[in-house]
């Protein structure tokens, strides 16, 4: 719970600006990721905040969940994440930086972030990667599992 919260810019980030909707929209949305930001962090430690079983019977690859997390047509991650990823020259600003995630929470954590972020904090913007109640398109659970276990080296 010490965690600072992530700095955010004033500007929507430069995808957003050539779009008059999502322009004029910028200022909820920043206020709703800084409201979802601490809503995790306040909620980090809660006893039904995780999901401790992996989804699969093959460990996560750390290498595997690097590669889709940077990549954006797969993951999407970096479209609001930032993190140590010096080769990426365009990142995200809108939600938490990925670096330090691995100290920030436990793996059944992370993988419940990944899986429903909603049960964390109904008003999150992080799309859900594996569940399916009402949803079309889901993550595979090794992705998940792969991106848990990079997620898992960032300290």
């Amino acid at each position: 719970m010490g965690h600072p919260a992530p700095e955010y810019r004033r500007h929507p980030p430069s995808g957003c600006s050539g779009r008059l909707g999502a322009a004029r929209r910028w200022p909820e949305m920043r206020a709703a990721v800084v409201a979802t930001a601490l809503f995790a962090t306040l909620t980090a430690h809660a006893a039904d905040d995780v999901i401790d079983t992996p989804l699969t019977d093959v460990p996560g690859d750390a290498s595997r969940g690097r590669a889709i997390v940077v990549n954006r047509q797969l993951g999407l991650c970096l479209l609001c994440h930032s993190g140590p990823f010096p080769e990426e020259r365009f990142q995200g600003n809108m939600a938490p930086d990925l670096g330090g995630a691995g100290a920030r929470w436990s793996e059944g954590q992370l993988r419940l972030r990944l899986v429903d972020g909603r049960r964390v904090n109904p008003q999150t913007l992080m799309p859900s990667y594996r569940r399916t109640d009402g949803l079309e398109r889901v993550g595979a659970a090794q992705q998940v599992e792969d991106v848990v276990a990079f997620l898992r080296t960032l300290k």
